[in-house]
């Protein structure tokens, strides 16, 4: 049985998220390097470094919060998966929904690679919906 690598980025920043944590560890491989710059670049992450222990890489990524003075810290990442190993999901470029208006991102896995909703509207291609994050 193989590993979804996809979803355990996804559980890792989830779980980290709802515990508070402003640091999370996840192993690194090709996708999750992908993934890890599309959403720093994005502005989900305020920090991420490349750390080394025991012949491992891994990714360290620094979690941003929002502070509200009259209520504690709020969750603020809502992930959601779509296409799975047992059912992938795929949409044409004028077919990739859009999350909360915009605001929201949607990571797709193109023939050019891992890029965002926006990005793959811009240049026309379609591909499979990985997962929804806002």
């Amino acid at each position: 049985m193989g590993r979804d690598t996809i979803a355990e980025i996804i559980t890792s920043i989830r779980n980290a998220d709802m515990d508070r944590k402003r640091v999370v560890r996840i192993a690194s491989t090709h996708i999750t390097e992908n993934i890890v710059k599309l959403l720093l670049r994005e502005g989900f992450f305020e920090n991420v470094r490349k750390h080394r222990e025991n012949n491992k890489n891994f990714f360290v990524l620094t979690l941003r919060h929002r502070r509200n003075k009259k209520r504690p810290l709020r969750n603020i990442l809502k992930l959601k998966r779509i296409s799975r190993p047992g059912l992938r999901i795929y949409y044409k470029s004028q077919r990739i929904p859009r999350i909360l208006g915009g605001r929201g991102v949607v990571i797709i896995s193109t023939s050019r690679g891992i890029m965002t909703d926006r990005e793959a509207r811009l240049e026309g291609i379609g591909g499979e919906i990985l997962f929804y994050i806002w």
